[in-house]
């Protein structure tokens, strides 16, 4: 096992994944190892498309994963076929899951600046403020360097985003205000813009920004479904509903594609009241 895992972590730094996938992808890889190794008693080199299709099947209806959560394991597959037995992957054999697709939890503008009116804590306060006003991602949020934030242009620097490209973007006047006075208040960082306080040298982690909106949410007695992502969802929601047009809205938010923008025009509650159903029309008189 030890040597594909090996094999695996060198291909997969070569081809320059991101370090999240390199995680989750060795994970995946050692269960499904272990799987071959306990149930099937034969190195991975000798399954079969039958097997591995029960795998599959064990996943979904023993472990009760859902489809979301297996189709990257198939991935995982997929990449270990080609990049280290030099397989070939055959998605008729073994295909995506198919699963259903909801539209994601979205605060009213109004819910949205109490939310972060109400946090006490500072840093939590510049934070969230970031991840609404300007759309940032967790991730992206969480590795802001002080050098990214330019105040004569009112931008932010985003680095190595999630469509593996740089980008700009925008600052709100209201977070560079709460974010300035949470620069004075917590020591003038000048290398990671929220360090870790647990942790020197390095930055604030994703786990502890869930964390401490989960807290929040619990304090005001809210709905648990609020995350770190719904306040992007919230600003892409928000800028549809004031009159920004999707492509606009693509560029706040750093969509590489056009499709994962237009889910705002369902959540824009404001502009399907502002559309009358022609059904509704009056018939003019001829």
């Amino acid at each position: 096992m030890e040597k594909y895992i090996n094999e695996f972590k060198q291909m997969v730094e070569i081809r320059g994944l991101a370090d999240s996938t390199l995680s989750s992808y060795t994970r995946y890889l050692k269960e499904y190892l272990s799987y071959v190794d306990k149930h099937l008693k034969k190195d991975a080199n000798q399954v079969t498309w039958p097997e591995i299709r029960d795998y599959i099947l064990y996943l979904k209806n023993s472990r009760k994963l859902n489809p979301r959560t297996i189709n990257p394991h198939i991935s995982q597959l997929r990449f270990f076929y080609l990049y280290i037995l030099h397989k070939p992957w055959d998605h008729y054999q073994v295909p995506w899951l198919k699963f259903d697709t909801y539209l994601p939890f979205v605060l009213s503008q109004e819910e949205t600046l109490y939310f972060i009116n109400t946090l006490e804590n500072l840093k939590h306060k510049a934070i969230i403020s970031l991840l609404y006003s300007s759309g940032l991602r967790v991730s992206e949020v969480c590795n802001l360097k002080y050098s990214d934030i330019n105040r004569s242009k009112m931008t932010v620097y985003i680095r190595r985003s999630k469509n593996r490209s740089d980008r700009y973007a925008e600052l709100s006047e209201n977070a560079l205000g709460i974010l300035t006075e949470y620069w004075f208040a917590y020591g003038k960082p000048k290398d990671w813009l929220f360090p870790s306080p647990h942790n020197n040298g390095r930055p604030i982690v994703k786990r502890t920004v869930l964390r401490f909106i989960k807290d929040h949410v619990e304090r005001l007695g809210w709905e648990s479904r609020i995350s770190c992502h719904t306040m992007r969802h919230n600003l892409g929601t928000h800028l549809y509903e004031n009159g920004a047009d999707l492509l606009a809205i693509k560029d706040a938010l750093g969509h590489k594609c056009l499709s994962s923008t237009a889910v705002y025009v369902h959540l824009g509650s404001h502009k399907r009241r502002s559309i009358t159903n022609p059904f509704d029309m009056k018939v003019r008189d001829e």
